[in-house]
């Protein structure tokens, strides 16, 4: 008989939002995986919980390495519980590789659900919640973040992200370049905590607040494209507008895609304005 692996949900502030389960699946697993063990710690002590079974560290610089050995230990019969500093493990968090290794050898896989910083977001935001998305964390660097906006510009679906409080305003500012100044979001800060603050504007205001220095766990709702379809745009604006993100930095094959996903248009039709302008003025 194989064993099973467990996925705990943790309290993402208030540690009485744990689940009730959290405490059984605790105190009686043969192996508590652990993204932060010390963390793990001050949790069972606020639980009143002693783990019987053997603590292990799992976190994203071990995770591929341990992940085998924690397989073995569900092969040979053992209940493994994986819990992540806060919210679900898998999302955002170490466990997609323990999950899908277990998958792949049949072994069972369950979970006991708990709070989730993506779903407490995206109910207080006060945006559509009917279709939304997690795009999770950006990435660091300027370009590559405005890359990855361009990709999502259209998307009509309400989307989700994780943000460092200290990347917060250019993040923030560089939604505000892509999606437009005026579309509606909500800053979620320190969920469930005793500073809990959820902050709803237009993007290019929320960006001038974050500027002046935000701090917490961050989540952030942004509503999605509008349903209005193509915005009707003739040749001459949309050289215009590649034009402008040229002069500020973009190379053309980035202001295309940007101008394109901003006016719901495919990229050709932008790019053979742009041919066409060059070839009018020689």
């Amino acid at each position: 008989m194989t064993g099973t692996l467990v996925l705990a949900g943790t309290p993402i502030g208030d540690i009485a939002d744990a689940p009730p389960r959290l405490a059984e699946e605790l105190a009686g697993a043969d192996v508590v995986a652990a993204e932060d063990t010390r963390r793990l710690r001050r949790l069972t002590q606020a639980l009143g919980v002693t783990p019987k079974g053997r603590v292990v560290s799992y976190f994203e610089g071990n995770e591929s390495a341990r992940t085998p050995e924690l397989v073995q230990e569900l092969l040979g019969g053992a209940r493994v519980l994986l819990v992540t500093d806060a919210g679900m493990p898998s999302v955002s968090d170490p466990g997609y590789r323990l999950v899908a290794a277990a998958v792949e050898q049949d072994i069972r896989v369950t979970a006991v659900p708990g709070p989730s910083a993506v779903l407490t977001a995206l109910a207080l935001s006060g945006l559509p919640v009917d279709r939304f998305c997690f795009e999770g964390f950006l990435p660091r660097k300027a370009g590559e973040r405005l890359s990855r906006l361009r990709e999502v510009a259209g998307e009509r679906r309400t989307l989700v992200y994780f943000e460092a409080p200290h990347r917060l305003d250019d993040t923030l500012a560089a939604m505000a370049e892509v999606f437009g100044a005026d579309r509606r979001a909500a800053v979620c800060r320190e969920l469930t905590k005793t500073y809990e603050e959820v902050r709803r504007g237009p993007l290019a205001e929320l960006a001038r607040w974050a500027a002046e220095g935000v701090r917490g766990e961050i989540t952030v709702v942004v509503e999605g494209a509008p349903e209005t379809g193509p915005e009707e745009l003739d040749a001459e604006e949309l050289v215009r507008r590649v034009r402008v993100r040229e002069e500020a930095g973009e190379r053309r094959k980035e202001a295309i895609a940007a101008v394109a996903a901003q006016a719901g248009l495919p990229k050709r039709v932008v790019f053979d304005a742009v041919v066409a302008a060059k070839r009018a003025t020689g």
